[in-house]
């Protein structure tokens, strides 16, 4: 698989440090670079990409409203060039809403301090992205576009299993997502009233620069209050609780008077926030009653954290791979065989709500 990438970024200092990184791989080819938005766009149109990665900063045209009019006109995958700073996280979520899949830092050393390292994580980061992308368009030629578009799908949700949908049953609602994770949170979270009765954990893999920028876009933009989680937090009915980025989040106490625990946690999980290790907390304190989701993002983080959870009782729900940008975590619960529900963003939505 031949993953050709369209390089988008004003400074030339910045194009060659690039290139040269994705040079590396055999798998990764250079199809042409541009300087601006407005370049970004006619490039995008005439050398049919599989994969751009953006900066944001540019003259001419920003790469926000650059990758916004190329999800309009010929939608493609864009992987966002971003500060990790307090500053950048607004603009990373606005270019993230616009339709970029994900973002990198900038500052390549924030990767590693070694540039094979940092070669080989950029390069697979693009093929994760492109090899998604095309097993969408093989499935459905309209998917991509209304994926990256961020239309609505139409749901086609499915039972896997039957689901006790006794009400009373569930006391808290867990929602754990990487890649894609920030709009189809917004998408899902914007649907809940404002009378909403269970407190929601939210673990959204995401530095710990962003997600107080993060935590705050989703409650300006939701019925419900969403706040960054704290040690102390007594979870609430209506509330939900972003996980802070570079930390662990966990509870404690009894189901109707559980407070959240914010902690570095152990050395050797690979996420800072982690799914599993957020699941696996909830499992001791609520044991069956539980409703936990996993959404789209890379890798398998959650599965290990929603298998406890379902041999407990609890019922978990993953999205589909037609809505998802990457269906590597909702894949991994479905092959272990432990999801009751695999729902479209609206379905899960509303099966929240149900539950609610």
């Amino acid at each position: 698989m031949t993953v050709r990438v369209l390089i988008v970024d004003d400074s030339k200092f910045f194009r060659g440090q690039i290139s040269r990184l994705l040079e590396n791989n055999k798998d990764v080819v250079i199809v042409g670079v541009a300087s601006n938005g407005t370049e970004a766009i006619n490039k995008t149109i005439e050398l049919k990409p599989d994969v751009i990665t953006m900066d944001i900063e540019m003259p001419v045209m920003n790469g926000i409203d650059a990758t916004r009019k190329i999800m309009q006109r010929h939608p493609t995958p864009i992987l966002i060039f971003s500060s990790l700073s307090t500053d950048g996280a607004q603009s990373t979520l606005d270019a993230l809403d616009a339709g970029a899949i994900d973002y990198m830092p900038k500052k390549l050393s924030e990767i590693s301090k070694h540039p094979e390292e940092v070669s080989n994580v950029l390069c697979q980061k693009i093929i994760d992205v492109a090899k998604q992308s095309r097993m969408l368009l093989k499935k459905d030629s309209v998917v991509l576009e209304g994926l990256l578009s961020r239309n609505r799908i139409k749901n086609t949700g499915r039972n896997i299993s039957s689901v006790d949908r006794k009400t009373g049953k569930i006391q808290v609602v867990a929602i754990g997502t990487s890649t894609g994770g920030p709009v189809a949170l917004q998408n899902i979270l914007k649907e809940l009233p404002a009378n909403f009765s269970l407190p929601i954990l939210l673990i959204q893999h995401m530095p710990g620069t962003f997600t107080p920028a993060f935590a705050k876009r989703l409650n300006d933009l939701c019925k419900i209050q969403v706040k960054q989680a704290e040690t102390g937090d007594v979870l609430k009915a209506g509330v939900a609780y972003l996980a802070p980025g570079g930390k662990q989040m966990s509870v404690k106490g009894r189901p109707q008077s559980c407070v959240i625990e914010i902690s570095d946690g152990p050395l050797d999980l690979n996420y800072k926030p982690s799914v599993d290790y957020t699941f696996s907390a909830i499992e001791k304190t609520f044991t069956s009653n539980v409703l936990a989701i996993i959404l789209t993002g890379m890798g398998a983080d959650g599965c290990v954290g929603a298998t406890k959870l379902k041999k407990s009782g609890s019922i978990i729900l993953a999205q589909n791979e037609k809505s998802c940008v990457v269906y590597g975590m909702p894949a991994a619960v479905v092959k272990a065989e432990i999801v009751d529900k695999v729902l479209d963003l609206q379905g899960i939505s509303e099966e929240i709500v149900f539950y609610g």
